[in-house]
Formats: structure tokens, sequence, C-alpha cells
């Protein structure tokens, strides 16, 4: 099976989507999908951050979220970004997997392709 890494690096609202949107229709594809969140990415995925974002006719990030979550799709965090923001007592979602900064190289070297947004 083919696989492939979105790998989110903004928390401009508008660079939300394609990541999840993309790793969706790959699920669809039969495709695996990973999602990976680093540094200032993580902004959006604060309690209630994801909610707030909601562009055009998309349900909001939330939703979105947890609609890729339901069909398989990990999303991770970075811990290491998560420090960086000084969020050691921020409780992010539990179905957000926080895993060490290593894994995004694992990740990258196990996909077959990664894109970055």
């Amino acid at each position: 099976m083919s696989s492939i890494l979105y790998v989110q690096t903004s928390d401009d609202p508008e660079r939300q989507y394609s990541p999840i949107v993309l790793a969706l229709s790959a699920k669809a594809m039969d495709i695996d999908a990973k999602i990976y969140f680093l540094g200032q990415a993580l902004r959006v995925l604060k309690p209630g951050a994801a909610e707030k974002i909601q562009m055009g006719s998309f349900p909001s990030l939330k939703d979105m979220m947890k609609q890729a979550i339901e069909k398989g799709i990990p999303i991770y965090v970075c811990e290491a970004s998560k420090q960086m923001l000084g969020w050691d007592e921020v409780e992010l979602d539990s179905d957000l997997k926080i895993v060490g900064a290593a894994t995004l190289n694992d990740l990258t070297l196990e996909a077959d392709s990664t894109m970055w947004f």
C-alpha cells in the first residue's frame, strides 16, 4: 500500500484544510495517510481554536479533524513544538497522538511521499 505523510507547519487558518482534505482523499483511494503538526501549526490545536476555524462551505477544522481520525488517519503532534510554545500544561484533544520529534524523521522515511504545508 502506498503512503503519504502530510506535514502542517502553519497556523494560518486558510492553510489548514489542504492536508486534511488530501489525507481524506488519499484514504478513499486506499492510500495510507498520516498528518503531522509541527511548530506554529500547533496553535490551531489549542483547546477551542479548531472549532473557531471554518472556511467557505467546509465544516469547522475541528469537525474535519474528527472526520479524518474516524477514518483511521492518525494526527501526530510534535512534543518538542508543544514545549517550544510553553504548553507544558495545555491538554490537547485525546485523539491526537503526542510524539517525539524523531517520529517525524521515522514517518518521513517510511512514507512513499511527503507534502508540507
